[in-house]
């Protein structure tokens, strides 16, 4: 259920850390009305540092040891910006990213990790680091492949914890191969250093009986290609060279103007920053500069109930209360062989019931996050922040429109380029905008609105204006300018003008890459967020697509997978994996402006676009105006990732009903509720194009559209010849 309560504040968490992670679920489960949370990840799957090593050894799955930020994020409510942030406007308060406008925040914090400490020479030329985690993980499936080819010698070079592991794992996972592989560890001190004198000759007779080389108190000087130098002038050659050396912070933040110590965000034992108030900073981002912790993974899952606690008592204007952090905490660290060492203070202990116990300790603490409650239905409850009545009744008519103030600020930042086509647009501030038309073009004009479906508004303004441009592009006509038609749920003015902002920005820069510009627009209050464009082009009347002009022969070419519907109808209920709605929002992010250049340069005869009536309904429509028939192929219909899973669980889209009674077209019995036939039916959001091509420059057009701007093209099917009435036959 969507809240009855404006926005009056917003809690950016930048980072999908083990404290937020934490923040997120406990938001969720009790949300703070009229506070909107709004995580910025760069990775849309977060790693478990503690189940990392058994990754890395084959024990865990992928998805076992990674929390998948999408569903966290819809069940917390809160808005996923899947982009990478790169620096802090603290002044204005805002977020800055590389490719897209900054993010406006009231309360911030950050939860980012580190990097890994690449300080010596070389070391980030030849060595692998192990963090980030993503790039490393595509390293390991790279070594496999060596592996197996030849035999390797291995070094990892960090004695502590961390490089011990991950030194065990990787001789686990290539011990089952073809070859015998070298390993050597090369530390600066002594191997688990921090650690007591017992846990040290545990982990010394481990290697030792795994034959892996020990090199203590064997500082690093220089690495080159295949080659370590040491402080004492020895050589160590190396295949693979793993870096483990302990964290760095990440770079950005000394851009920042917080105050750092040894370049980590220092701040309090109530994790806000000692120089800005309205900052928080936890885990290896941080510094508590008055009590400070080793950079471990154990430090940062704690920290999630005394954040969340604050950040809610920051939100309502409450001083936070201080944390205090044990000093002495146990260590559970997995050897290869399902045996664990733990280690507390002057205690160790070695046994594979340890390993058993610490495998089912970072199973029950990730499944607080990978199995959550299924959110249709649910009504969540709280006492308002604010007095203000929030089922006092809103103003209809145009006492509903956005305030004046908020809009002239919005479009004074968008900025939208000038176009010859437009005479008179938003910079004019008319009544309305005024078009040039082009002596013999005809003038194409449509218009889409919809919901949002995604809660990052610069994405969804992209998705709507490449929605809305779509009609555009099948028709064969170029895209000249835009109105635009928004509406926004009622909030604090500053919430209410960045979400439109975003929102508009995203849609010009989608606008601004097909060639066309805002001239203008109209916004309203309403309960859910929705954008929508009329869009105005022209063409040439022999350069114009019709849906009914293909002809017998003819191959049915799709430039885009279909599936959007089913995967937004699962993300929904916080069914569909991040990693697959990443790629799904990347496919309704794509123009379809070049894969028509595409079609029309190989003679397409028929264009349409796919998207709300399903790929049946709208293959019907051109069907039903050729007075033609068509072969689809089903093994061929292209899938966007996940989207056969989502269909097989009956995660199916609202629309999917209606859409399916363009099954009176399809000859023979379906069920069109089932895959694959439920693909048919399925509605596209800023779907593909479908066109009608000539059979001998299909092959070519296909090439052309997967080299280029549709790598998700296939041919799918065959014009054909008809009796009495047109249809649709399955292969």
């Amino acid at each position: 259920m969507k809240s009855s309560i404006p926005i009056e504040k917003e809690i950016v968490l930048v980072g999908g850390g083990h404290a937020h992670v934490h923040v997120l679920k406990r938001f969720g489960m009790r949300p703070l009305p009229g506070v909107r949370l709004t995580l910025v990840a760069d990775e849309i799957e977060t790693p478990y540092s503690g189940m990392l090593p058994g990754l890395i050894a084959g024990r865990y799955t992928h998805d076992e040891a990674h929390i998948d930020l999408w569903p966290l994020a819809t069940f917390a409510g809160a808005r996923l910006i899947h982009a990478r942030a790169t620096g802090l406007d603290l002044a204005g308060r805002r977020v800055i990213f590389a490719d897209r406008p900054p993010l406006r925040f009231d309360l911030l914090s950050l939860d980012i990790g580190s990097t890994a400490r690449a300080n010596v020479p070389g070391a980030a030329e030849h060595a692998t680091p192990v963090r980030p985690v993503r790039k490393f993980l595509r390293w390991l499936g790279e070594l496999h492949a060596n592996a197996e080819a030849r035999p390797l010698k291995i070094v990892v070079a960090g004695g502590g914890a961390g490089g011990v592991e991950l030194l065990l794992s990787l001789r686990h996972r290539l011990s089952g191969g073809p070859h015998r592989h070298d390993f050597t560890l090369v530390t600066e001190g002594e191997v688990m250093s921090g650690h007591n004198a017992r846990t040290t000759g545990i982990f010394r007779r481990i290697l030792n009986t795994r034959n892996v080389r020990l090199l203590e108190r064997t500082p690093v000087a220089e690495v080159r290609a295949g080659e370590l130098g040491t402080v004492a002038g020895d050589t160590q050659p190396f295949d693979e060279l793993v870096w483990t050396t302990g964290p760095a912070p990440h770079p950005w933040l000394a851009t920042t103007g917080l105050e750092l110590a040894e370049g980590f965000v220092s701040v309090d034992r109530a994790f806000r920053s000692v120089s800005h108030d309205f900052v928080f900073a936890v885990g290896d981002t941080a510094t508590v500069v008055s009590d400070p912790r080793p950079k471990a993974g154990v430090f940062a899952v704690r920290a999630g109930p005394p954040l969340e606690a604050n950040l809610r008592r920051a939100a309502r204007g409450l001083p936070p209360r201080p944390f205090r952090a044990q000093r002495h905490f146990l260590s559970l660290i997995s050897t290869d062989d399902e045996h664990a060492v733990a280690s507390r203070g002057p205690f160790a202990a070695e046994g594979d019931l340890l390993w058993r116990w610490k495998d089912r300790i970072d199973r029950r603490w990730m499944r607080k996050y990978q199995v959550l409650p299924d959110m249709a239905g649910e009504t969540k409850a709280d006492a308002p922040l604010s007095p203000q009545d929030p089922e006092a009744m809103r103003c209809a008519g145009c006492g509903a429109k956005i305030p004046a103030g908020v809009l002239a600020r919005v479009i004074e930042r968008l900025d939208p380029p000038p176009s010859p086509a437009v005479m008179v647009g938003l910079r004019e501030g008319e009544d309305a905008a005024v078009l040039r038309t082009t002596p013999g073009a005809l003038m194409v004009q449509t218009v889409d609105f919809f919901r949002a479906m995604v809660s990052d508004p610069f994405v969804f303004g992209r998705i709507a204006a490449n929605h809305a441009l779509s009609d555009i592009w099948a028709m064969g006509a170029d895209p000249a300018a835009a109105l635009a038609i928004a509406g926004l749920p009622p909030g604090a003015p500053d919430v209410v003008e960045d979400e439109l902002f975003q929102m508009l920005a995203g849609a010009v820069e989608a606008l601004r890459e097909a060639g066309a510009t805002l001239a203008g627009g109209h916004s309203a209050e309403v309960a859910e967020t929705m954008l929508g464009f009329a869009v105005t082009g022209s063409a040439r009347q022999e350069r114009l697509f019709r849906k009914g002009a293909m002809l017998a022969g003819d191959r049915l070419i799709l430039t885009k997978p279909l599936g959007t519907g089913a995967l937004l109808a699962a993300a929904m209920r916080g069914r569909a994996k991040g990693r697959d709605m990443a790629v799904a929002l990347r496919e309704m992010q794509r123009s379809s402006g070049p894969a028509a250049a595409v079609l029309r340069s190989h003679g397409a005869r028929a264009v349409t676009d796919v998207t709300g009536f399903g790929l049946a309904g709208h293959l019907a429509e051109m069907i039903g105006r050729s007075g033609l028939a068509a072969t689809v192929e089903l093994g061929r219909l292209p899938l966007l990732p996940g989207a056969l899973e989502a269909m097989e669980a009956g995660y199916l889209s609202t629309l999917h009903p209606s859409n399916a009674e363009a099954a009176r077209w399809i000859e023979g019995a379906i069920v069109a509720e089932r895959p694959p036939h439920a693909a048919l039916f399925d509605p596209q959001t800023a779907g593909g194009l479908l066109a009608a091509v000539p059979p001998q420059a299909a092959e070519s057009c296909l090439l052309a559209l997967r080299g280029g701007p549709a790598p998700g093209a296939a041919i799918v099917g065959e014009v054909a010849c008809t009796g009495a009435h047109a249809f649709i036959r399955l292969e």
